[in-house]
């Protein structure tokens, strides 16, 4: 793995050493405040306050627990602030470790919510409780034609669940568009339109100070989870490959993701994500060639994963057949790879 630089040699050791960093004042008029998430791997979500004449804007919220709304409060007052200063929100995207807080923050401070178009579109199927169940069903009847066993189909259709709870469901405010111009008083934020982990993501690059706001688009160490499933763009790979090539682009000095660490090499890190894609295509590629008519599961548990397949959770195991689909899907779209439509499609080489 190429290694990135941190900028915050405190913040990398918390990360690697499985602590949780402190609150930092990254530069004038900007701080990095650090929100704990319920028994998930990440630990934490870093959320960015930004200075105002008038108060503070933030760049995410956290999941909506109690632990984690003291935890803001508790960052947001070292930097000299409380809950009720907050003038606006800016969601990078609507996973519930981004967004889940926003609508509680906004009933307390009377800010403003920031979300893109596309995932704004998205919120009522996966939040609204009425709507939920044919989310679900779509989930199901998609794992149904990736050929997940008749056995675990339910367990995997109804994983995400779990999680609901920690989202206040709120409309957003405004929505923000590619390119527009955020404009908090003495920010020069502009919105940068990244699909692929979420339909809507956004990053926020600030052209004056150098500084890029990845979200989950770019991290550190790990890459996002791009998959298909019932919410997602026809071919997310294609449109995550092209978001990074955008932000590649951009002449920073420090990426400011979600999770993880700061680190300041963008562009060698683009290139770093976009290699390891290309060598997972050539994998499942090749593991299609093998075989030839295989189902997306089994693909996926021929590939290489971070720890033995039979030891990733259910919801993992769902995210990484979803993943593994998504690269189907893009093998497909460029003529390597064929499908046969059916309970379950099979994939064959072209």
């Amino acid at each position: 793995m190429t290694k990135v630089t941190p900028a915050s040699e405190a913040q990398r050791e918390a990360w690697t050493s499985g602590g949780f960093p402190e609150v930092e004042r990254v530069r004038p008029g900007l701080w990095s405040i650090p929100v704990p998430l319920p028994a998930i791997p990440l630990r934490y979500v870093l959320v960015y306050a930004l200075e105002l004449p008038d108060g503070v804007a933030i760049v995410d919220a956290g999941w909506n627990t109690d632990e984690a709304y003291g935890a803001l409060a508790a960052g947001l007052k070292v930097a000299g602030y409380e809950m009720t200063d907050v003038k606006a929100v800016l969601v990078t995207h609507i996973h519930p470790d981004h967004y889940g807080l926003a609508g509680r923050i906004r009933e307390v401070s009377g800010a403003w919510i920031g979300l893109h178009p596309a995932d704004s579109r998205l919120l009522h199927d996966r939040y609204d409780d009425g709507a939920v169940d044919s989310l679900v069903a779509q989930e199901r009847a998609l794992l149904v034609r990736s050929g997940v066993p008749q056995a675990t189909l339910d367990e995997l259709a109804g994983a995400s669940m779990m999680i609901r709870h920690y989202v206040t469901m709120a409309r957003p405010d405004r929505l923000i568009e590619d390119g527009e111009r955020v404009g908090l008083p003495g920010w020069d934020l502009q919105a940068v339109w990244t699909p692929g982990h979420s339909p809507g993501h956004l990053c926020f690059v600030e052209r004056e100070r150098r500084l890029l706001f990845s979200g989950d688009h770019v991290l550190a160490r790990i890459t996002p989870i791009v998959a298909v499933h019932p919410q997602s763009a026809p071919n997310p790979l294609a449109d995550y490959l092209q978001a990074l090539a955008t932000v590649r682009k951009f002449d920073v000095d420090e990426v400011l993701p979600a999770h993880e660490y700061r680190f300041l090499e963008l562009a060698e890190r683009v290139d770093h994500v976009m290699a390891h894609h290309s060598e997972r295509l050539a994998e499942i590629e090749a593991a299609v060639g093998a075989a030839g008519g295989i189902t997306c599961w089994d693909t996926a548990t021929r590939l290489t994963w971070s720890r033995p397949w039979e030891t990733i959770p259910s919801f993992m195991r769902r995210a990484a057949n979803n993943e593994t689909l998504a690269h189907l899907v893009w093998l497909e779209a460029r003529g390597r790879l064929r499908r046969v439509p059916g309970e379950p499609d099979l994939w064959h080489p072209a």
